[in-house]
């Protein structure tokens, strides 16, 4: 839980003072992005604690689970139609997925101290991203990043930091504090920043299915340090799931265009709706 605080909390000073240059007034209502924030932290919890009870390969197997969560609830909420190229490309993507898991389970992984504990917390958490990724991407697609980022860093970081100090304090507290785990606290925490801030661009572009196929090149790039960082060995499966999985973002990326999601604001008629909002509030003050 403190991991999400730190992602959140350099989120939200660097954006907040761009969007209340707006005037203080938000296009979406701020208790859905109280709602989004929630959801969004409790998936990052529920799979980060997994890997206390689970094994990486089960963690990373699972949390694929989180794309058809996502190509299911955009279909649902946001109109979304996919094409049979773009089911395709996700199936083959899945798949090389599952070759980069078969070869990180033939090089080794425990399978951890309570494997079913950690298998329900990681479903868990991929449906709690899904309804974070798709409530994120209707908000971009309905106001400005700005704004989406700016709210989800405040309230992505108040829900963290109460949970923090309700689940996770004894634990944060009994934390030995050394150089490096100080460079990996501060690690995590820039990674999260970058991350979360470039999220909104990512699912504002291309949507969230999309944006979760190429998520799923993180798992290939786990095995590189693996082999570069803890000179550990692959086996040859690797280098063919990277080649299935760029080919099944490429079928779904040059398909996608076939399908029907939400069109993406306008800067004009986005600007329009903050300038009439700015001028509601001079006509309340005056």
């Amino acid at each position: 839980m403190s991991n999400d605080l730190r992602s959140w909390f350099v989120t939200f000073p660097n954006d907040g003072k761009v969007a209340t240059s707006t005037g203080g007034w938000y296009l979406i209502s701020w208790y859905w992005y109280v709602l989004l924030a929630f959801v969004d932290v409790q998936g990052n919890y529920f799979v980060n604690k997994a890997f206390q009870f689970s094994s990486i390969t089960s963690v990373t197997l699972l949390d694929c689970c989180t794309l058809v969560w996502v190509i299911f609830l955009t279909w649902l909420f946001l109109g979304t139609k996919y094409s049979l190229w773009q089911f395709l490309g996700a199936a083959v993507c899945v798949s090389g997925l599952c070759l980069v898991l078969l070869s990180d389970s033939g090089v080794g992984g425990g399978g951890g101290s309570n494997p079913v504990l950690g298998d329900a917390l990681v479903i868990a958490g991929t449906c709690f991203f899904s309804l974070s990724n798709v409530g994120e991407e209707f908000c971009v697609k309905k106001v400005s990043r700005v704004e989406v980022l700016a709210m989800f860093g405040l309230f992505g970081m108040l829900v963290s930091l109460i949970e923090m100090v309700m689940f996770e304090l004894k634990n944060f507290e009994s934390i030995s504090w050394s150089p490096k785990v100080v460079l990996s606290f501060a690690g995590y925490g820039i990674s999260g920043f970058i991350f979360n801030s470039l999220t909104p661009l990512v699912l504002q572009a291309s949507g969230a299915t999309l944006f979760n196929l190429s998520l799923l090149t993180s798992d290939m790039w786990a095995v590189v340090i693996r082999v570069f960082l803890y000179n550990q060995k692959v086996d040859w499966l690797y280098y063919v799931s990277f080649l299935f999985i760029g080919v099944g973002l490429v079928i779904y990326s040059k398909s996608e265009k076939h399908s029907n999601e939400l069109p993406q604001p306008e800067n004009d008629n986005l600007d329009q709706s903050y300038q009439l909002l700015a001028e509601e509030a001079v006509q309340v003050e005056s």
